[in-house]
């Protein structure tokens, strides 16, 4: 798990932050569907209805990909969030697009990818947010078992967590993504979204997210 570029993770950070598509709110914490109590909250779907937000993101999308994953052949979204942006992405890059379900469609040709199906095809999966990376890892099982090639994967943002870390070094996917959790506190800091009471708490949500705020 890598970031593209330290000051291009300053930037998308600071621009989530300031659509609010990234909100932190220690005092009053959400609830993930694990349970976990959290003091952020991320939507970079959001950044779909902000036209500069969405060409950084999409221009960058672009550099990880001719950076990092240049045999690539066509485009993978994760649905849902991972559509759009890996939609936007394909077209700019003028590839092949499919999506990967969650589960297979009820109906129909009851399809778990949707679009043409290349054996042998090289493919970039396409996610908006990383957190413990089993959704996203799921995504990309889908994917070779249906006999796709996969090079890696690009994110827009992640937590960080070492259970992701763990997750995508024991899959053997590379995982790119343009920012993350540690970029985004200074970036929060530094524009007065927290002061430095609440800086040390979100720090110590990310050591240790599962027992924080018990």
């Amino acid at each position: 798990m890598k970031l593209l570029d330290k000051t291009i993770a300053a930037e998308i950070a600071l621009n989530l932050l300031e659509i609010e598509a990234i909100r932190l709110q220690p005092d009053q914490p959400f609830t993930w569907a694990s349970g976990w109590k959290s003091p952020i909250y991320c939507d970079n779907r959001l950044s779909l209805s902000y036209p500069a937000v969405r060409s950084l993101i999409k221009d960058n999308l672009v550099k990880a990909i001719q950076t990092q994953f240049s045999d690539v052949e066509a485009i993978a979204g994760v649905a849902t969030a991972g559509i759009p942006q890996g939609a936007l992405l394909a077209d700019a890059l003028g590839l092949p697009f499919v999506y990967v379900r969650s589960k297979a469609k009820g109906h129909g040709m009851e399809n778990m990818i949707e679009g043409k199906i290349t054996p042998g095809q090289k493919v970039v999966i396409v996610e908006d947010l990383v957190s413990t990376g089993g959704s996203s890892l799921k995504a990309a099982k889908d994917l070779k078992d249906s006999g796709f090639q996969v090079l890696g994967m690009v994110a827009i943002f992640t937590y960080g967590f070492d259970i992701a870390t763990q997750n995508f070094e024991e899959a053997g996917i590379d995982l790119v993504c343009l920012s993350n959790y540690s970029a985004m506190l200074p970036q929060a800091l530094a524009k007065d979204y927290i002061d430095d009471e609440t800086l040390a708490s979100l720090v110590e949500w990310r050591k240790d997210p599962s027992t924080w705020g018990r």
